[in-house]
């Protein structure tokens, strides 16, 4: 063998080795930033509580136990319905308290509570975000069975109103409306602690058939000349940017997303859409033009509903998932993915279709994480799902991704005191407030960047703490690096501590 091919096969062996030390260490990552989150339903009692007329100690019970359960999957938030019917899940001057809690709308719990405050209570305790998700326009849930409160707001204004299906809701149309919803926002914004206010695809309502929805009086007063088509999106644009103005002017760093139907516009019709066959759409059936509100920095996150398996004949997973990481205008995508079909549907019954999802959309530089509809159903570990991502997926802490457009100040680095062997000390005297410390691993065999590193541990402890080496999930002879995290999420420079 000549030295030439004897050089060759070193080199060779040294990457096959550098490969096999990065697979291994590949199959133990995951996305240092990464949203994680699940929806807790309450209309209906879909989620929680899990009926009506639970007491207050029975309520607190089970969302506690959903929230931990949430925590041992790997999520990092969760995004809870407080508003599910112009009600309320917290105490309120302006609607209802909610008749999912006690059976009856206007009854408070018993003993009493402020439910919301609670569950932001529990959900930061446990270091994870909390998502307020409103409903905007739904009132009345079922106008046979659902009830109604004498101080409801339709009483007071009945004009806001029209009835479509068997359900009642405010008219997109009228700006009284619209003022009201924001009077709501800007209640909750204002008293309480939360990450995000969120709000559903439930805009216009879905259709039904060919039944028209009652707003031609409104149209006539303000359709200003558009078609009614415009004139209806033009009020979804209107209560999204006056909302997202209301929010970021009570607190600059709280969040809005939305949660659309997967599908914006098919191709067919626009070829600015995706190659789809949807039989509705986003922009022509439920009048939210979603581009335009992350074209214009209305909204800081998008999840977009893509409840369709990878391989669907009309609504490709994969082909959705594409257009969408090709639409973000610079704001985050997580993707929103279904538990409901699994048992009910052939294609679901494929243990694989979740996790190939989660590592599609992990290949896009530009998809940010992931919500699951819904978190009850995580109590029955769909197709062992729990496991795949409590062992495999979310084994290794994720911090939720900050946002550069409303915090990207980075904090200062931790102050490391080596104690004796394999224990180092660790805090900070910055001035700008943080969370804690993640704690980083490299193999020796790759460049000491962020890109290669493994976030093994979040130490959520402000003041001095010590930090055992050998306690830590990592290789023999790895790199050990220590970072502080800002409020935001905003990570310092590393220091070594190995």
């Amino acid at each position: 063998m000549s030295l030439f091919a004897i050089s060759d096969m070193r080199n060779i062996f040294i990457l096959l080795f550098c490969f096999c030390t990065l697979g291994v260490k590949a199959q133990s990552n995951a996305p240092i930033f990464e949203f994680r989150a699940a929806w807790i339903a309450t209309v209906e009692n879909i989620d929680w509580p899990t009926k009506k007329g639970l007491s207050t100690n029975e309520q607190k019970a089970e969302f506690i136990s959903l929230l931990n359960l949430l925590q041992s999957i790997g999520m990092n938030a969760v995004i809870v319905q407080i508003r599910p019917v112009a009600d309320a899940f917290y105490p309120s001057e302006l609607e209802p308290w909610s008749e999912y809690l006690s059976g009856y709308q206007g009854k408070a719990p018993f003993p009493y509570y402020d439910p919301l405050a609670f569950m932001v209570e529990e959900t930061h305790k446990r270091h994870m975000e909390f998502h307020a998700w409103l409903n905007p326009y739904r009132a009345v849930f079922n106008l046979g069975t659902s009830s109604i409160s004498p101080k409801h707001i339709l009483h007071k204004h009945p004009d806001w109103f029209f009835n479509y299906a068997g359900k009642k809701y405010f008219n997109p149309g009228l700006p009284q409306a619209r003022n009201f919803i924001k009077e709501v926002v800007t209640d909750i914004v204002k008293r309480y602690n939360l990450d995000a206010i969120h709000m559903d695809d439930y805009f216009y309502p879905y259709p039904v058939g060919n039944k028209e929805i009652p707003d031609n009086k409104a149209y006539a007063l303000y359709g200003n000349n558009l078609s009614k088509a415009d004139w209806r999106r033009s009020n979804c644009d209107s209560i999204i940017n006056m909302l997202s103005t209301t929010i970021k002017s009570i607190n600059p760093r709280m969040k809005f997303g939305i949660s659309p139907f997967g599908v914006w516009r098919n191709k067919s019709v626009d070829t600015s859409g995706s190659n789809t066959k949807a039989g509705l759409t986003n922009y022509d059936d439920l009048y939210a033009d979603i581009l335009l509100w992350l074209k214009r920095g209305w909204i800081d996150y998008v999840v977009p509903q893509l409840y369709w398996e990878r391989g669907h004949r009309l609504c490709d997973y994969d082909t959705l998932l594409q257009w969408w990481n090709n639409h973000t205008y610079g704001r985050q995508l997580y993707i929103g993915h279904t538990l409901e079909r699994v048992g009910k549907e052939i294609a679901w019954r494929n243990k694989n279709e979740l996790p190939d999802e989660i590592n599609h959309l992990r290949d896009y530089y530009t998809t940010d994480g992931s919500a699951y509809f819904s978190a009850g159903i995580f109590k029955n570990n769909p197709n062992g799902w729990n496991d795949s991502l409590q062992s495999n997926y979310y084994r290794l802490p994720a911090l939720v991704p900050p946002m550069a457009w409303i915090d990207s100040v980075r904090p200062a680095v931790p102050v490391i005191i080596k104690l004796e062997k394999d224990k180092v000390a660790l805090s900070y005297l910055g001035k700008q407030p943080i969370k804690g410390y993640a704690v980083f691993d490299i193999s020796p065999l790759v460049e000491e960047k962020l890109d290669y590193a493994t976030m093994i541990k979040i130490v959520y402890k402000t003041e001095k703490t010590v930090l055992n080496l050998n306690d830590l999930n990592s290789l023999e002879g790895d790199k050990i690096f220590v970072a502080t995290i800002s409020e935001g999420n905003n990570l310092s420079e590393w220091i070594r501590v190995n």
